[in-house]
């Protein structure tokens, strides 16, 4: 039966932020961690809605604005993805979680891996969605797409409106885009030892048409303990595999934002280690 307790919203002080955040479902006596889940740059809680609907059926969600994004105001502390994994490690300390599954998207799954690196105490399984670890990862003409941003390109989109309700000054979205272009074209750079060292269980996922090379992706999948020679050798898997890979078809880096119909199945099941079935074929 789904979880009817009902949502629950406000604003944290985490890290010098009046950090934003939901939970949907009850945290304490849930049979499953609770789901951490993190949205996209420029995106704030509300077009991760059906992820959330879709998980908390199974399972309590923890969704938050970052800094500078829908409902937490940005300030003139300076962004990074270190930054913001502390944040969401703060905000599970705040609610009291001891240990979460962590999902994020895109920026968001940069964050997820800096919460995995940098706070593994509180992280069950990590679930990327078309993320990077570095910023080779991305197609140049991502990089170059970002460097084209400014205020005045997102002049009436839903980015500047969410912004301007809480700070109404054309100057602070000025500095709030120019500083988000600066993240996401410098982007992180983590190491392939700092990758081998999440201990997590991990999951990653992008599409074929993604703005993440896939390349970048098999090797995310190998550096977090992916691939099984002992199942490549006999055919059949014969433990829960550490790291699992999704490759969707045809899939954009917006696209697969709106596959949670097609993706919180797959998710659901590695986060629940769902053993691997085997058809008697012979």
């Amino acid at each position: 039966m789904p979880d009817s307790t009902p949502p629950r919203s406000g604003h944290l002080p985490i890290n010098g932020l009046s950090l934003y955040f939901e939970v949907h479902g009850k945290l304490d006596g849930s049979p499953r961690p609770p789901l951490l889940l993190i949205p996209g740059a420029f995106m704030s809680t509300r077009p991760m809605s059906s992820w959330v609907t879709t998980f908390a059926e199974q399972r309590p969600v923890i969704i938050f604005d970052q800094q500078g994004h829908g409902r937490t105001p940005d300030t003139d502390r300076p962004m990074s993805y270190e930054q913001f994994g502390d944040d969401a490690a703060e905000l599970l300390r705040a609610l009291n979680v001891e240990r979460a599954d962590v999902m994020g998207y895109s920026q968001g799954g940069g964050v997820a891996l800096q919460v995995a690196l940098r706070h593994p105490d509180l992280v069950g399984k990590l679930v990327t969605l078309s993320a990077t670890y570095r910023q080779n990862g991305w197609y140049p003409s991502v990089l170059e797409g970002i460097g084209h941003l400014d205020a005045e390109v997102l002049a009436g989109s839903s980015i500047e409106k969410v912004f301007t309700e809480h700070t109404p000054d054309p100057a602070a979205f000025s500095a709030y885009i120019d500083k988000m272009k600066v993240l996401n074209i410098e982007d992180q750079q983590i190491t392939d030892e700092q990758m081998r060292s999440i201990t997590a269980n991990a999951m990653v996922i992008v599409g074929d048409a993604d703005g993440v090379e896939p390349e970048h992706a098999v090797a995310m999948f190998r550096l977090l303990g992916g691939g099984d020679e002992e199942a490549a050798a006999t055919g059949t898997l014969q433990k829960v595999p550490r790291a699992r890979l999704v490759i969707l078809p045809a899939m954009s880096h917006l696209g697969i934002s709106g596959e949670a119909d097609v993706l919180v199945p797959m998710v659901t099941a590695f986060l629940d280690d769902v053993p691997p079935v085997t058809p008697d074929l012979f």
